[in-house]
């Protein structure tokens, strides 16, 4: 068997590469990694989704499934890294008889991990080319499938694989070099007058320029897959890269269908970049009108991702607005409010919390932010990134405006991702949280099964099943409002000679509470549902004795468990 492969976690992959690397676990590890592709790309690229499971103690549908997937948007590519870093984590932990892997091995040995390390594989391959574009998401042309004719399309003008800025002298500019460090560019002050001022824009080339106007174009390639999702979608003028319609783009189709096929997926983590947070439900409303029950249980869940991440958790709605009067919607909205399953989005890296700037809020910051946090971020970058996080300005002579200068952040390599060498460490971050919250699904158990005559041919059969995990069968109460999951489903298989005399052959029982209690043993009231994670069925049949009889029962989001039982 082929040894387990040892990725790189300081680079990215491209799609072949990354292709190779999957095919490499899956083959070392056949018992552990099975490999699937969900779909093809709007390019015809593979979308490939890793079954993480040990395949001996049962088939990934019928256990309790963790959903975790990377680079919706291009080039947040760390979110792939994550991803990968888990996958390693997982193969090499199920492997050691370390009692520190104990968890990998209860995890893979109960529950299944549904992982797609890159959702978007087209994009991602755009942001990783020799001459690199960042668009947002998918590279189909949206809304408009034409080329500009005027105005700055930002791109590699120079050709060294990096996006910077341009920045040019102008009396008018709203920008002037920082006293503290020539360097950076801070915002004039209101009311300032002559100085030395610039104006600075992205890196990117000229149609049409008239010596005197141009705006900056938006990609051509417009789509936000995040924003494609069923869950409250909203047309172009009210949610940006939308697209035609809910699950117009084949990447967001194949995710939607897979999850819709695998009911047993009780919980999902996005990975995206950057901001260093985890972001909870709900997108759509204030935590006061989230069913109380649900936002307890998240805010539990959540409250262990940031001690064990150092990540702070945090709303969506209350603290991660791009804009306060503006509503934004996307996977969390469908994985939570529509289906009722568990979900968070991970904002990998934090640069601004890296050089020390701890005091700001998280989209607030980048609006505005005191020129003294500038200093402390380039600082980081002379110390700690050989000075490339901020690339020191220098001449060029662009085509169009002729005398230019090129410099600022590469945002790519230090904003939106960390640089190379912080990468696996932020990665890192994460297994931990990922695993106690797979341990967490429910479970369904066999309790007890018995068969007792009632009668020379006539026997009563009893099949009793219990949730042995944390969570409630049905994951949240989200879930049954919604009404995406059902009660336990028990199957009785009568084998030819057997019949039933009472219940059916099918019986929807209750839904299974889990062992997260209710309360504190200090609370005013005791739970008086004792036995909640308990369900119970029977049926009178008729048969010869010896018959063997098989038995199964299901929780959509629990597992499915089988077992047999003879007529004696």
């Amino acid at each position: 068997m082929p040894a387990t492969p040892v990725p790189r976690f300081d680079q990215f992959y491209r799609h072949t590469e990354l292709t190779r690397l999957l095919q490499d676990y899956a083959a070392a590890a056949p018992h552990l990694v099975q490999l699937r592709s969900i779909g093809k790309s709007f390019e015809g690229r593979d979308i490939w989704l890793l079954v993480v499971t040990n395949t001996a103690t049962g088939a990934d549908t019928d256990k309790p499934a963790f959903w975790v997937d990377g680079n919706i948007h291009a080039a947040e590519l760390t979110a792939s890294t994550a991803c990968l870093y888990w996958l390693h984590q997982l193969v090499t932990g199920y492997a050691s008889t370390e009692e520190q892997h104990r968890g990998v091995r209860e995890l893979l040995d109960t529950r299944v991990v549904y992982m797609v390390p890159r959702l978007n594989p087209d994009g991602a391959e755009l942001a990783l080319a020799d001459k690199p574009r960042h668009i947002r998401s998918g590279t189909r042309p949206y809304p408009f499938d034409e080329p500009a004719v005027d105005g700055l399309t930002v791109q590699d003008v120079d050709g060294d694989g990096r996006m910077l800025s341009m920045r040019i002298p102008d009396p008018h500019g709203p920008w002037k070099k920082f006293a503290a460090d020539p360097r950076l560019m801070v915002p004039r002050e209101p009311g300032e007058f002559g100085g030395d001022y610039y104006r600075v824009m992205p890196e990117g080339l000229i149609t049409d320029y008239d010596g005197l106007k141009f705006s900056i174009n938006p990609d051509r390639e417009g789509l936000d897959l995040n924003r494609n999702f069923p869950a409250y979608w909203r047309q172009e003028f009210e949610q940006q890269g939308a697209g035609p319609y809910p699950t117009s783009e084949p990447e967001v189709r194949a995710m939607v269908d897979f999850i819709t096929a695998h009911p047993n997926i009780g919980a999902a983590v996005s990975f995206h970049t950057h901001s260093g947070v985890i972001l909870r439900p709900s997108g759509m409303c204030k935590d006061e009108d989230i069913t109380p029950e649900d936002l307890w249980m998240i805010q539990r869940l959540s409250d262990i991702g940031a001690k064990l991440t150092g990540y702070p958790a945090i709303s969506i709605w209350h603290d991660f607005k791009y804009h306060p009067k503006q509503v934004i919607t996307g996977t969390q909205d469908w994985v939570y409010e529509h289906l009722g399953a568990l979900f968070w989005t991970v904002e990998i890296w934090a640069p601004n919390k890296e050089a020390g700037i701890t005091d700001y809020k998280w989209i607030d910051w980048y609006r505005d932010h005191p020129p003294e946090d500038e200093l402390k971020l380039i600082q980081w970058s002379d110390a700690h990134c050989a000075g490339l996080a901020h690339v020191d300005w220098y001449p060029f002579q662009h085509p169009q405006l002729g005398m230019v200068e090129l410099g600022g952040w590469d945002k790519m390599n230090y904003w939106r991702n960390p640089p190379p060498h912080l990468r696996e460490r932020e990665a890192a971050r994460f297994p931990a949280w990922l695993q106690q919250i797979g341990l967490s699904l429910p479970r369904l158990e066999v309790l007890r099964t018995e068969v007792r005559a009632l009668g020379e041919d006539t026997w009563r059969v009893r099949f009793a099943v219990a949730n042995a995990g944390y969570l409630p069968s049905y994951v949240t109460q989200r879930a049954r409002e919604r009404k995406t999951v059902r009660g336990t489903v028990f199957n009785i298989h009568l084998p030819e000679g057997v019949s039933l005399v009472s219940g059916r052959e099918r019986m929807v029982g209750a839904h299974l509470e889990g062992h997260a209690p209710k309360n504190s043993l200090l609370a005013f009231l005791p739970n008086r549902d004792i036995t909640g994670d308990r369900a119970v069925v029977e049926w009178v049949v008729r048969g010869a004795r010896g018959t063997a009889i098989a038995l199964a029962a299901t929780a959509d989001r629990a597992g499915t468990v089988r077992c047999q039982v003879t007529l004696d």
